[in-house]
């Protein structure tokens, strides 16, 4: 009996703990899909963050539905917009994760880039990872949760689009600044670094040159282009125990492209190994 009273305490006890949610914004693209799906494994309910609320709600219900999956409209760079996101997370749970995966950009060059660019930029692609933190801080503090940002390789190094990757760089420190100074509450915050991937964001691109995805492949040390499986793979691994002890780091996710380039290392040490 005493044996069979334990379990039933258990079974009682996991039914009134509260559930554990997944936030990750820019959720109706195609990373931020691929990273709600693989956050499903190791949380109860993963809420899916869009400006575009019918395009949130509908990659929620491809997924599997409102139990696991459910969607909010959400302008990350309004304050109002975020505060009322932390309320619908705080309604299904407590938040264990956070993923600022929403962003974008603009002008591909300073000379192109205005003054309205740049902030707009700047807001979205920095500011709001700020704005999220913040309002789901408390939550984080009592789980002992987890924070990754979608950054870039352009946060690293130079690949065009100024004011985005501005922006990244300064997402990079943002993540080092959480990882130290809330590191006290359990919280760790890690970066995830993509280099280019195959989403509809590049569609434009690809209309007007089809070969641009095998063009980008030689800057590749593997040889090939991520894809957003790639990029929520890291993410669930930053979020999950298996990285317990890991805080304040960027993962690249570029099949090698920030360790270097295989042309400039044949032209630099002319061998024919490269």
């Amino acid at each position: 009996m005493a044996t069979i009273a334990s379990f039933s305490e258990t079974d009682v006890a996991q039914e009134h703990r509260p559930k554990t949610v997944a936030i990750v914004t820019g959720a109706a693209g195609d990373i931020g899909r691929a990273i709600a799906r693989r956050l499903a494994d190791g949380h109860d309910v993963v809420l899916l963050a869009d400006i575009d609320g019918d395009a949130a709600g509908k990659a929620a219900s491809d997924l599997g539905g409102e139990e696991r999956f459910a969607a909010v409209a959400c302008d990350v760079t309004d304050a109002s917009s975020v505060a009322a996101l932390a309320a619908a997370a705080a309604a299904r749970g407590r938040v264990h994760t956070l993923v600022n995966n929403a962003g974008g950009a603009r002008a591909v060059s300073l000379q192109d880039t205005t003054q309205d660019i740049w902030r707009m930029d700047s807001a979205l692609n920095l500011e709001a990872a700020f704005l999220c933190f913040r309002a789901v801080e408390d939550m984080l503090k009592e789980s002992r949760g987890s924070v990754v940002n979608i950054a870039s390789v352009n946060g690293i190094s130079v690949f065009g689009h100024p004011a985005y990757s501005a922006a990244k760089a300064g997402l990079l420190h943002l993540t080092r600044l959480i990882a130290v100074e809330y590191g006290k509450f359990g919280i760790r915050s890690n970066a995830v670094a993509p280099g280019t991937v195959r989403t509809q964001a590049w569609e434009a691109r690809a209309a007007a040159n089809p070969q641009v995805f095998e063009e980008a492949k030689r800057w590749y040390p593997l040889q090939r282009i991520i894809n957003p499986e790639d990029v929520a793979n890291a993410v669930h691994f930053l979020a999950g125990p298996q990285a317990s002890a890991i805080s304040g780091v960027c993962l690249p996710v570029d099949c090698g492209l920030t360790a270097g380039q295989t042309e400039l290392a044949r032209t630099f040490s002319q061998s024919s190994h490269y």
